[in-house]
């Protein structure tokens, strides 16, 4: 039985296999939309986005959608939070709700500089502690966002 939480997952424009579906298989794993914003670097019939989603793919609920604008407009009332290397704002500092959209960008560039200055109050990151690191793994930071909105919602 699916929780309540109903969080959703957006990857704008992902390019490594598999990272989303490693990203998928999160998404089973917690019965979270995974939301596939195109172009993608990839065919979805990938063998290693295959690979790395194991055989979960079935128990996950994904859609397609041929751009942003098209995921927005379907859903206009929706809460997104844009996580970016290019954001002051912890992740932590927000309070995470049922239906929350968390989206991504694609892992050499990330979202769209225009999609970030649209929605510069909604922009969050993961601290990096180690100024020589530029950003983690796209699948790894989708799992630390992703359980903290969980153990949010779960709390409420």
């Amino acid at each position: 039985m699916p929780p309540a939480h109903h969080l959703q997952i957006v990857l704008v424009e992902p390019e490594i296999p598999p990272n989303t579906g490693a990203i998928a298989r999160l998404c089973a794993a917690t019965h979270t939309v995974l939301h596939l914003v195109e172009p993608l670097g990839f065919k979805l019939d990938d063998k290693a986005l295959k690979r790395a989603g194991m055989d979960y793919w079935r128990h996950v609920t994904w859609h397609t959608w041929p751009n942003w604008t098209a995921l927005q407009a379907a859903y206009p009332r929706a809460r997104f939070h844009f996580l970016t290397t290019k954001a002051p704002r912890p992740y932590t500092e927000v309070r995470f709700a049922p239906n929350d959209f968390l989206v991504f960008g694609r892992e050499t560039k990330g979202l769209p500089e225009s999609l970030l200055r649209e929605n510069e109050a909604a922009c969050l990151t993961i601290p990096m502690l180690n100024p020589n690191v530029r950003s983690l793994n796209l699948a790894t930071a989708a799992a630390i966002v992703l359980f903290e909105a969980i153990r949010q919602v779960r709390a409420t």
